[in-house]
């Protein structure tokens, strides 16, 4: 008599994905549940998976990014279709402009129905709608191809220069059924996906000599550089050269803010009278005036340490380009290095520290003042004070004023502790970048945030609270975009273009969720908020009221936001 067969074991699309991640080290998703993930999300919860649900999928999408950063893998942020994964998408582009990886895995429509545009619930091509904004979009029709689309999403979202990739999962193949052993077989465990690329010796070289002739050099530290966690090689480069250094906003940390080789508090000084320049995982963008006068002198060099060849020449021309990893990279700049070869000229480091001192008295005069209602000086001398010996504490920064205001006034001990708009100078990322940022770490989170600002992702104070993380959100309420005094020019009864509500009580908004609100109006105050706050270690919102007629138009990007001669702000 023959024996019956044993029922085949079978999986399906949406436990490949799983296996995929988990195979792959990616224990975390960020996302917003819906048709046709739902199932999704709560299988891999049930996995062993971390989810984390947001309110929004820009949202979740910033907390996949900053979690890449922080990381090194590429964050996953889960989406529905069509709407949900056009939310998302903002974050993609976000990440992708600033180099972090990402993964936004959505699920999508029927491809018969979409592809003759029929008529589908939330139809849409996403795959070709994400292809401008991310580093590469695959999508996946059939079962036994979900590893493989996950391998490569792996792999596009962390070699080379990192960045958002899209992976697009139909309905269909995460329904579809597969024999488990197939299923399996199919899967891909992705190896060194991000290879270290080696600069070449002769760039190596040409780049040492260029420095070693230089007289007033200087070197520039950008997130990428912060990205790399190359930080004992970058610290050791700068000493052992004597050269100062700017960080750029999310490299500062990298090297403790106060150290004597610092220029930042001499910027505009430094900029304009260095005659090399070497860039170490920084950009000749927006940010650094493209490199050009006035900002820079006509005659100054360049040195530029960075992954991708092609932007090297992008503003300015680069004398000594080195294409490789910036580990690589400042390690081969290090063993090159000679006892002395690079020394800075004596009045270059003097001139250097007298605009320091200048700048520096300049400043703390205006963070001493005590002006009644505060400004953002002395709301900022508050937090500083509070700040000044935990380390530990990531410091999330968003707003026009708010945000540059705060970059020039706390200081950075630690690397990768400041999380900003980075190179977009994209608003709304504060609440995003904060949960990833704790999630991430399971350490405490400061977010300073302008109430404009804070407006795009507040919403997610609820997911703060619902997750129990440790966030303190401090809002400085002006009451307005920039400010909170402008007029409606044509005399009606609607509030001007810029302004907010004037008085509104942020710190109720955690309350309903069940977390603590404070509200500050005198630097004391602001300061006892803060110490308790994060002494309970629970989710907190400060409300920190700030005088409505300061703050300059756009901050310190005015210059980018054209104003009508005609009709002038007052």
């Amino acid at each position: 008599m023959v024996e019956d067969s044993p029922p085949a074991t079978i999986t399906n699309g949406f436990r490949l994905i799983i296996d995929a991640m988990k195979l792959n080290g990616l224990d975390t998703i960020y996302g917003v549940a819906g048709i046709p993930i739902t199932d999704l999300a709560r299988l891999a919860q049930a996995s062993g998976i971390r989810y984390i649900g947001f309110r929004h999928e820009q949202s979740a999408g910033n907390a996949a990014a900053i979690a890449g950063y922080l990381t090194q893998k590429p964050g996953v942020c889960l989406t529905v279709s069509a709407p949900g994964f056009l939310n998302g998408m903002v974050a993609l582009a976000n990440a992708t402009i600033n180099g972090f990886p990402m993964i936004q895995i959505s699920g999508s429509s029927d491809r018969a129905i979409v592809d003759l545009q029929q008529g589908d619930y939330e139809e849409l091509d996403q795959m070709n709608a994400a292809k401008p904004f991310a580093k590469a979009a695959y999508r996946v029709n059939r079962p036994q191809d979900i590893g493989i689309g996950l391998a490569r999403a792996i792999r596009a979202a962390v070699s080379g220069r990192p960045g958002g990739v899209y992976l697009d999962l139909t309905a269909e193949v995460l329904a579809a059924t597969l024999d488990a052993g197939e299923g399996a077989r199919s899967l891909v465990e992705v190896v060194d996906a991000a290879p270290h690329q080696l600069p070449a010796a002769d760039a190596v070289s040409r780049a040492l000599d260029l420095l070693a002739k230089a007289e007033r050099p200087l070197i520039i530290l950008g997130k990428g550089a912060a990205y790399a966690q190359a930080d004992a090689d970058i610290r050791s480069f700068i000493e052992r050269t004597g050269v100062p250094f700017l960080p750029m906003s999310m490299a500062k940390g990298l090297l403790p803010d106060d150290h004597p080789q610092s220029a930042a508090a001499a910027r505009s000084f430094a900029l304009a009278q260095a005659d090399v320049t070497m860039l170490i995982g920084a950009r000749l963008n927006w940010l650094l005036g493209h490199g050009r006068s006035p900002e820079w002198s006509e005659t100054a060099k360049f040195i530029q340490l960075d992954i991708l060849p092609m932007e090297m020449d992008s503003n300015r021309a680069i004398a000594a380009p080195v294409v490789g990893d910036i580990a690589s990279s400042i390690a081969a700049m290090l063993a090159g290095l000679a006892p002395g070869r690079v020394k800075p000229d004596a009045a270059w480091l003097a001139a250097i520290e007298e605009h320091k001192r200048k700048n520096i008295e300049r400043m703390a005069a205006r963070l001493q003042a005590n002006p009644d209602p505060m400004d953002f000086y002395s709301a900022l001398n508050a937090i500083k004070g509070v700040l000044a010996d935990r380390p530990d504490i990531y410091l999330v920064n968003e707003g026009a004023n708010t945000l540059d205001v705060t970059r020039n006034v706390i200081d950075m001990h630690a690397p990768r502790k400041r999380l900003d708009t980075g190179t977009w100078g994209v608003m709304g990322v504060g609440m995003g970048y904060a949960i990833g940022a704790a999630v991430t770490s399971g350490q405490p989170v400061v977010a300073i945030e302008g109430d404009s600002a804070f407006g795009f992702s507040g919403m997610e104070l609820e997911t703060i609270c619902r997750y129990h993380l440790p966030v303190v959100t401090i809002v400085f309420d002006n009451g307005g975009i920039y400010r909170g005094d402008d007029i409606n020019r044509g005399g009606g009864p609607d509030p001007a273009p810029t302004a907010l509500m004037k008085g509104a009580r942020y710190e109720k908004l955690i309350e309903a969720f069940g977390g603590t609100g404070y509200s500050a109006a005198t630097p004391q105050a602001l300061g006892r908020a803060l110490r308790d706050a994060l002494a309970s270690g629970k989710p907190a919102l400060i409300n920190c009221a700030i005088d409505p007629t300061v703050g300059t138009e756009s901050g310190h990007i005015g210059n980018l936001n054209p104003q009508s001669k005609l009709n002038a702000a007052p």
